[in-house]
């Protein structure tokens, strides 16, 4: 097989593996809601919040498709520090790296190993090169899903507390105290800040950065108005907790209605890939054609873009937001 050929497989092969990242990072990013609660906490100005909604108009049109993922992608590959605090990753990034190269070599020597085509080879590197990638993924949305699920409690511990007669930072500390992790983590970080002398709405601000939870953003712009113009902060608290606890619930119910969809959505994504392997291992002649004929790499080529066409299209019809 000529290097050129080669070199187009496994361009497609890691466009296909950058374009499957990208696709879990995409709801990453803060909607319009959130730009506006971080206009309200203090954490953007209204004047760069003008200029940016003048720049989302005009790019719109590109940013809607796969370029926009891939920007979202790069901008989150630049942030990397940050998803490591958020994930509460053990390794370093360097130490990161170096266990992310070993695996990719042996995945290639895997691959090479089990005999497979040529091309799949540097395609087995990539993917298991991002193995660690995902699991940092994967440990950041799984503390972000406990954060989440525990701060309905912790906004009524600190509601309590006022109640009490007690200080928002003493209220702080009774989370600390009186919660399991990552939340008690968190509110800690934020307390030691200001007993350090940052004042506690830059703290929150802080926490917020770490966390980025919509909710969160409630508590945080709750204070900043609250410092600021005065009210119950107690009361506001309690509705925050109940309004949360209730997305909670219709989050449940979306899920259970779209679990055909995401069950269908895995099968349909995973069933030509295992057939792709069954098939070679039974008969490698007959899939060889594949990669040795120019219409069987044209149709690879057609077959991944389909693919990642198809897992867009799948998740915007079951990712409905509450």
């Amino acid at each position: 097989m000529d290097p050129l050929t080669i070199s187009l497989v496994t361009f497609v092969g890691v466009a296909a593996l950058v374009g499957a990242v990208a696709f879990l990072l995409r709801d990453m990013a803060p909607n319009k809601t959130e730009d506006r609660l971080q206009v309200l906490a203090g954490l953007k100005t209204p004047e760069l919040e003008a200029r940016k909604i003048l720049k989302e108009a005009i790019v719109r049109e590109s940013l809607d498709g796969l370029a926009g993922v891939m920007q979202k992608l790069f901008s989150r590959i630049a942030n990397l520090s940050l998803l490591f605090e958020q994930a509460d990753f053990p390794l370093k990034p360097d130490a990161f790296a170096g266990v992310s190269l070993g695996l990719g070599l042996l995945g290639a020597i895997g691959a090479w190993l089990a005999q497979a085509p040529l091309p799949l080879i540097p395609l087995a590197f990539f993917m298991a090169a991002m193995l660690p990638f995902g699991y940092l993924l994967w440990r950041r949305s799984s503390r972000l899903a406990r954060f989440a699920k525990q701060l309905p409690d912790a906004l009524e511990l600190v509601a309590r507390a006022l109640r009490s007669g007690h200080s928002l930072s003493s209220g702080l500390h009774v989370v600390v105290e009186e919660m399991p992790a990552p939340i008690s983590t968190e509110f800690g970080m934020a307390y030691e800040e200001q007993n350090l002398g940052v004042p506690l709405d830059q703290a929150l601000k802080g926490m917020l950065k770490r966390v980025p939870n919509l909710d969160l953003k409630f508590f945080v712009t709750a204070v900043a108005i609250q410092r600021q113009a005065g009210g119950d902060l107690a009361e506001i608290l309690d509705k925050i907790g109940h309004i949360v606890r209730e997305r909670f619930k219709i989050l449940g119910q979306v899920q259970a209605l779209t679990g055909e969809g995401r069950i269908s959505g895995i099968v349909l994504m995973a069933l030509p890939i295992a057939l792709f392997f069954a098939v070679y291992y039974l008969n490698p002649s007959y899939v060889m054609l594949l990669f040795e004929d120019p219409m069987g790499r044209k149709m690879i080529a057609v077959a991944v873009v389909m693919q990642i066409l198809g897992a867009i299209a799948i998740n915007k019809i079951i990712a409905i937001k509450v």
